[in-house]
């Protein structure tokens, strides 16, 4: 172990200065850093011997028992800088040792099972993640040995036990594995940008995404483990590939020991989510549904979401970030009543980068509202009303050829390459808060047909599209207390291009309409004529509609840059009945008009 002398970086600019003056941070503070190696209760490469996970640590060089903020990664061995390292510890990269050390915490950095000095080998959301984590919550709290390199004994004396583990990405599903899982310990997670459902990560209700759709859990598998251990997990990653059911993209229980949602009724950590309502990486369903059974279970929590996508909240929202984080910390690892969960529950950002607070999310008093699909009306190729107007049937057949721009372009011109369905200009703005779902009957020419609807908001407008980061630049970007004042690195904020609009898409989503009755197994659609009902949700979305604009949605079959082709539905030709066809709208207020 070695001493360093820290500079709390909170302290470095007006800007980031927001703990009350009862919880200030010194001006400076001695720490301890320290690499141990847990043993852990798997031994996921088969070798004979309890897989080490390698865990960094700094704490306060100061008497007394501190808690613990905890970032789980697969990532550290990875990019130039890491991967050449033999540093030990290999280095804090990000901002929450300067910033959580001085103020009475230890952070700990931890190796995920297989990579960077970890042994055993990764399997992409499986158990195995998940027991790498419970390794290093259990040393901290007193239930797991840890060593040093030289052969030592660690023990945590130091430690409270009670943790609280933040990430964007990867880093960040791990915290909602660990939570899922109930590890003793883990009194709190921020998951930012993370996977709550493996299956929803790779495959939309039934079909593969686009990208997604072959052998995904062993590729990522073998992107992050370490060289040390590649060739020792080749058979583990064969066994993934041979188990991820690509050729029918069901959910089988290869993903089901993959879904954390269920853990929701077992949770006892209180949960604060982040997500990008434009992240179509990790996409919003991720956040929606395990928010909303965290929500069934009444878990304490709360939420921000923010109009980009794939983005740490650090590099757009720096000076409120911390100041909620360090609140938060206090409050669930110190039992500080600082009045955090006064404050309220959702934090919304608008399309011109402002923010809304609500008192819960989806938003008080959001009631679902049903409109119909109907024929040709007020100029429009296909209209939207409140109540079933009109019967017959519109005719919709392949469209492979067709991005996602002109799928809802021209709604009124008639194409069977895409139906549009749309209301009429609205007298008053309509707010959606949650998630949407759609029924349609068709009748199909083929047993197997891709459905993919899009929810969109017709009226002239402007759409900012940002800047992303990617997994790995999210978990090693340089991080320090000049980086978030000099607004570099990590801090960097995304860029930002203001387009003009007509169309806007708010959310979208698929189904293998196979897949209608369960995820779990194909039932073909009938044939010669004979109809059949599709439900299926899109993903998670707070907008507001402006009155004026218009409300539609658009259904064509195969979204080649959204899903994966599928040849059986080659040659589709199928009708869509009117009248009986629906969306449902998570509207406040419960009205459209």
């Amino acid at each position: 172990m070695r001493r360093v002398y820290l500079v709390a970086a909170a302290l470095l600019t007006a800007a980031t200065i927001h703990t009350p003056a009862s919880n200030a941070a010194p001006e400076a503070a001695a720490a301890i850093t320290e690499t141990v190696y847990v043993e852990s209760t798997i031994d996921s490469d088969a070798d004979g011997k309890p897989d080490r996970i390698a865990a960094d640590v700094m704490r306060p060089d100061t008497p007394g028992r501190v808690p613990i903020v905890m970032e789980a990664s697969p990532y550290y061995g990875l990019g130039g800088a890491a991967a050449s390292s033999t540093a030990v510890p290999r280095g804090f990269g990000r901002w929450y040792d300067e910033y959580f050390v001085p103020r009475g915490y230890a952070v700990v950095e931890m190796e995920m099972q297989g990579t960077s000095r970890s042994t055993g080998c990764p399997t992409s959301g499986g158990p195995e993640d998940t027991a790498s984590v419970r390794a290093v919550v259990d040393w901290l709290n007193g239930r797991a040995k840890a060593f040093y390199a030289d052969g030592r004994e660690a023990v945590a004396s130091w430690s409270t036990g009670n943790v609280g583990m933040l990430g964007v990405s990867y880093n960040g599903t791990l915290p909602n594995a660990a939570a899922a899982a109930n590890i003793p310990g883990v009194k709190t997670i921020v998951p930012i940008a993370a996977i709550s459902s493996w299956y929803e990560y790779a495959r939309d209700q039934g079909i593969g995404y686009k990208g997604w759709e072959s052998n995904y859990p062993s590729f990522l598998a073998g992107y992050v483990v370490s060289a040390a251990q590649k060739a020792k997990c080749k058979p583990v990653f064969d066994k993934l590939s041979a188990q991820d059911g690509d050729e029918s993209w069901d959910h089988t229980s290869f993903w089901k020991t993959r879904d954390y949602r269920p853990g929701a009724q077992n949770t006892t950590a209180s949960v604060f989510v982040v997500h990008g309502q434009a992240d179509w990486n990790v996409k919003p369903s991720q956040f929606g549904r395990w928010w909303k059974e965290l929500a069934d279970r009444g878990v304490p929590r709360k939420i921000w979401l923010h109009r980009g996508g794939h983005l740490d909240p650090i590099s757009f929202r720096q000076a409120e970030w911390q100041r909620v984080m360090g609140l938060w910390m206090d409050h669930w690892l110190k039992g500080a009543n600082n009045g955090i969960m006064n404050e309220p529950m959702a934090d919304v950002q608008k399309p011109d980068g402002s923010w809304e607070q609500a008192a819960s999310w989806p938003r008080p008093d959001t009631k679902n509202t049903t409109l119909y699909f109907g024929p040709a009306s007020g100029g429009m190729s296909g209209s939207l009303t409140a109540t079933a107007a009109g019967s017959g049937t519109q005719r919709l057949v392949n469209n492979a050829n067709i991005n996602e721009a002109s799928m809802m372009a021209n709604p009124e011109t008639a194409s069977s390459g895409r139906l549009a369905y749309v209301t009429a200009p609205l007298t008053k703005a309509a707010r959606l808060s949650g998630e949407v779902s759609l029924t349609v009957r068709i009748a199909s020419n083929r047993a197997s047909v891709p459905l993919t609807a899009l929810l969109v908001d017709y009226g002239p407008s402007t759409r900012a599209v940002l800047s992303e980061r990617s997994p790995l630049q999210l978990s090693t970007e340089v991080c320090g207390k000049n980086d978030l004042r000099d607004r570099t690195g990590c801090a960097r904020p995304p860029d930002v291009s203001i387009q003009a609009v007509t169309a806007t898409m708010l959310t979208k989503g698929s189904i293998d309409a196979k897949n209608r009755l369960s995820l779990e197994s194909a039932t073909p659609l009938p044939t010669g004529g004979t109809t059949a009902d599709v439900t299926w949700k899109l993903h998670a979305r707070d907008a507001l509609v402006p009155a004026g604009h218009r409300i539609g949605i658009v259904l064509v079959t195969n979204h080649n840059a959204y899903i994966a082709s599928d040849t059986a539905a080659s040659g589709v030709a199928l009708d869509v009945s009117l009248g009986a066809s629906k969306v449902v709208l998570p509207i406040v207020g419960g009205t459209v008009s």
